[in-house]
């Protein structure tokens, strides 16, 4: 009973701590609010307002259909150019596409030849590359199509493919950058704001204080855990409602509950990592480069910004040790895609176990670094 006293009372003291430090506090709002938000308006991996050409040596009604077809928010309207002028205007980087429609394409098209059309593309635009060259392709198929349907031409299309988009229909980034970069918060505050509690208490001397109390090293590690913990989901939970649902009016397929206990066994293992981090580090310069050395490729590297299929075998068997991976599987399954307990429930009990490592080994070097003040 003492002991649970102990651990409450020591986190209670660091929530006081915590809302007596303004840059803090405000640091805490602005993640969770303005940079979550920034990233699912300004981050955009859709094609928008694209600058594109034309070279148009056919002047047929095909031609001229094709060129109307591209229109905002996509596309600029398409602008004619020579051909003498096609490669300059890439080299400028006046446009990221230039379509050449050779002479003679309505022609060979009714007649059942195979005419080509190039297409130049600026790839320094990567992503913008990758979606125009498929939307293009999409706007020139379909012209065609219409073309040799409405002059009774044999078309070559044997199959029509339907596509239907699951989760995100509409193919809103916003709504994908939005709940990672609500990740990336969560991650980076719940081991700063446990590692940095570590080290004032070092600085400030109240480290030598405790000790002399009867309260244990494993004691002081849970309380600064759920106070810290605590925070962030509270913060994360306002930060999903407000934000994402709100301003980015992102539509929550799954339950936030289940939401809120997959981020509750990831902050275990973050904040864990967190008192490791701070048990390693002897300052705050410190903290913060092991940070940067730690939290950008679990970031990276969690299936957060690239495809986790994508990545080497050996990446992908590593970072199944990371507790980033869990959590990110965890919020997408739940969030985008609806899932229940019984989908998410290996995830959760990874980040248990992983933040079951981090904490032992935390409370390790922490004992050590107690025996020596």
């Amino acid at each position: 009973m003492s002991s649970m006293k102990n651990i409450v009372n020591l986190g209670v003291k660091e929530l006081r701590t915590l809302v007596q430090d303004p840059v803090m506090v405000m640091v805490i709002l602005i993640a969770f609010t303005l940079m979550v938000y920034s990233a699912g308006k300004s981050v955009s991996t859709e094609l928008q307002n694209t600058p594109i050409a034309i070279v148009d040596e056919d002047q047929s009604p095909i031609s001229i259909n094709i060129a109307e077809a591209f229109y905002e928010p996509h596309f600029k309207p398409a602008e004619q150019i020579s051909l003498a002028q096609m490669n300059q205007s890439l080299d400028t980087g006046m446009y990221t596409f230039v379509l050449d429609i050779p002479p003679d394409f309505q022609k060979d098209l009714l007649a059942g030849r195979q005419p080509e059309i190039q297409l130049a593309i600026d790839a320094t635009m990567m992503s913008q590359a990758f979606i125009g060259a498929g939307y293009i392709s999409e706007i020139i198929d379909r012209e065609v199509q219409h073309l040799l349907k409405t002059t009774n031409t044999a078309s070559s299309r044997a199959v029509q493919q339907i596509i239907r988009m699951r989760f995100n229909p509409n193919l809103n980034s916003a709504w994908f950058s939005g709940v990672m970069e609500l990740i990336n918060m969560i991650t980076l505050l719940s081991v700063i704001l446990t590692g940095a509690a570590l080290i004032r208490e070092r600085e400030h001397g109240t480290l030598e204080h405790l000790l002399v109390m009867p309260i244990t090293p494993f004691q002081i590690m849970i309380a600064k855990i759920w106070s810290m913990g605590l925070v962030v989901l509270i913060t994360s939970t306002f930060s999903l409602y407000v934000v994402i649902q709100g301003w980015l009016n992102m539509t929550i397929a799954g339950s936030i509950a289940l939401f809120q206990l997959g981020t509750a066994c990831f902050l275990f293992s973050t904040t864990s990592l967190g008192i490791l981090l701070g048990t390693l580090a002897r300052s705050m310069p410190q903290l913060g480069l092991l940070l940067l050395l730690l939290i950008l490729p679990l970031q990276m590297l969690s299936g957060g910004m690239t495809p986790f299929d994508s990545m080497p075998d050996i990446v992908q068997h590593i970072m199944q040790f990371a507790p980033t991976s869990h959590f990110v599987s965890t919020s997408q399954a739940v969030l985008y895609r609806g899932a229940d307990f019984a989908i998410i429930w290996p995830d959760l009990l990874a980040n248990l176990m992983i933040g079951s490592v981090f904490f032992l080994m935390a409370l390790f070097l922490f004992r050590k670094s107690l025996a020596t003040v």
